[in-house]
């Protein structure tokens, strides 16, 4: 008979998938490396090991425990992630919000999620201060005046007795990811310990990411999305370094100065980040010599745009990573020279993904006709947050529904044709926004371009497309829009309506709000 072992007095040598076990073995390998790097300075591994265990002894002693929810409302900053690391730590579960949210939409998840504590910091107090929360809430507060929260850095500096050891379940819940809610209530993805150590290991692996002290990883998007999260996580199984961008208005030429300062091996960013820094006139002469991995996702990119970035970093693999936060967030990768050769795809699923593309009826579709991308995996999530039925209408038949219309070609590659709720029929013909999208997108006086579906007494629907110039003053009409894109597009997939408008209209994650372009478009 083996003997039970009792490993939760000593994290790093337990055998759990937790990112804190992790932070705990590297503080005793690696302790004097940076895991950590912002504005100039930086927190070691056996730095950021202490100031977290002592954030999360002070947050046991106002009662934190495992399973309550703390949530956060904070730019970009080492306390953001210090404070999940120390929320995690408890076996409670971290709430990051977006802190560009209303006030009432900070209420809502505050008051859906239970959680009794919110971090804060200067950019966030904004959203909180407005939100009606509940009484229970206790604010702490990232900045010099706390106002009437409590000193973040008062809790790192109390000295107390350190709270026991708590070995967390590696199905207990790690976060709870509100989604963007582009239509009706956001929805909590509540994403597992496994589910993100799952996650890390297979895109690590499947990124090819080197040794600790080469990998210099900057996250430029926000730290409350998932894939900035799911990013670092990776980071840290590696042992390499983070660098956090502030937050700010994206420019591309501070974004090229942190690059090449702090020499990064690898960064994701969106496709219209990309196109603002391959259009940068300072780009050529930088050093960027160390950059290996543009990464992109969380939007489609065009054909265009990615020649561009193949063109403007030859030494760097564009890397696409295509997935959603139910997943945790990465399904498919497409990496190095099939980034060209396979342009417009999102590459294959990972190692621990098994997808299948499928009928509204759950059969398998023919290779190379369109169907929805259903999912199994660690990484996938165990439920959406107090929606019980949303959850099951989302694992209906056992699989996880993505929403995502794909195809995939002879050799297994993914593309992506647009989202099920986005796809318009006219005339009993299917047309994909997305492809009328990246098609119009070519054309040289359109900045942006977005495509929606609108009743028609003949057709059902109808296409129209919503355009922001690059130069106002230079005028564009739909005959010659259309005209344009007869050369790419069947005539039945050309939108019968052009709206020129300023900027698209977006949610408080970036993501186009087709649901205002639709309600427009059908009032008008």
């Amino acid at each position: 008979m083996t003997a039970h072992v009792d490993l939760s007095s000593e994290p790093y040598a337990s055998r759990r998938a937790h990112w804190n076990n992790t932070l705990a073995r590297h503080a005793h390998t690696l302790a004097a490396r940076p895991a950590l790097r912002f504005e100039g300075q930086t927190t070691t591994w056996a730095q950021l090991h202490e100031r977290v265990g002592a954030l999360a002894d002070a947050l046991a002693r106002r009662g934190v425990s495992f399973g309550d929810r703390v949530a956060l409302v904070m730019g970009n900053r080492p306390q953001f992630l210090e404070a999940i690391l120390a929320i995690n730590r408890l076996g409670a579960i971290a709430v990051p919000l977006n802190f560009r949210l209303a006030a009432g939409e900070v209420a809502f998840a505050v008051a859906d999620s239970g959680a009794a504590v919110v971090f804060v910091d200067a950019i966030g107090r904004a959203a909180v201060v407005g939100a009606d929360l509940p009484e229970r809430v206790r604010l702490v507060v990232v900045a010099a005046d706390p106002g009437a929260g409590e000193s973040y850095d008062a809790l790192l500096e109390e000295r107390g007795e350190p709270c026991p050891a708590i070995d967390v379940p590696e199905d207990s819940p790690a976060l709870i990811m509100y989604t963007s809610g582009t239509t009706g209530r956001p929805k909590g993805a509540v994403l597992t310990h496994l589910n993100l150590q799952a996650q890390a290991g297979t895109v690590t692996r499947a990124m090819r990411l080197g040794d600790a002290d080469q990998e210099v990883n900057l996250i430029a998007l926000p730290l409350f999305h998932i894939g900035a999260l799911g990013s670092v996580v990776g980071t840290i199984l590696i042992g390499g370094a983070v660098v956090i961008m502030p937050t700010a208005p994206f420019r591309a030429a501070a974004l090229l100065d942190v690059l090449e300062s702090e020499g990064v091996t690898a960064v994701f960013l969106v496709p219209t980040q990309w196109q603002a820094v391959c259009a940068d006139p300072t780009v050529a002469d930088r050093d960027l010599s160390r950059l290996r991995m543009a990464c992109w996702g969380a939007a489609p990119a065009s054909d265009a745009l990615l020649r561009q970035m193949a063109a403007t970093f030859p030494d760097a693999r564009n890397v696409a990573l295509f997935g959603q936060t139910e997943m945790s967030p990465v399904t498919c990768v497409l990496d190095g020279a099939d980034a060209i050769r396979k342009l417009g795809s999102v590459g294959k699923p990972v190692a621990t993904v098994t997808a299948r593309v499928v009928d509204a009826e759950m059969n398998d579709v023919e290779q190379g006709q369109v169907g929805e991308i259903v999912y199994r995996g660690p990484g996938l999530m165990a439920e959406y947050w107090n929606m019980p039925e949303a959850t099951s209408e989302a694992f209906a038949g056992g699989w996880f529904h993505s929403g995502d219309l794909v195809r995939v070609d002879e050799e297994g590659y993914f593309y992506v044709v647009d989202r099920v709720k986005d796809m318009i029929i006219s005339g009993g013909e299917n047309i994909y926004c997305a492809e009328v999208e990246n098609a119009l997108s070519n054309h040289p006086q359109i900045a942006e371009v977005s495509v929606v579906g609108v009743p028609h007494p003949v057709w059902g629907e109808t296409p129209v497309a919503y355009v922001a110039l690059r130069d106002p003053n230079e005028p564009l009409d739909l005959e010659s829009l259309r005209e344009w894109a007869t050369s790419s597009l069947a005539r039945y997939k050309l939108p019968t309506r052009l709206e020129l408008i300023t900027e698209l209209p977006r949610n408080a994650s970036g993501k186009v709000r087709k649901d205002v372009l639709r309600e427009t478009a059908e009032a008008s």
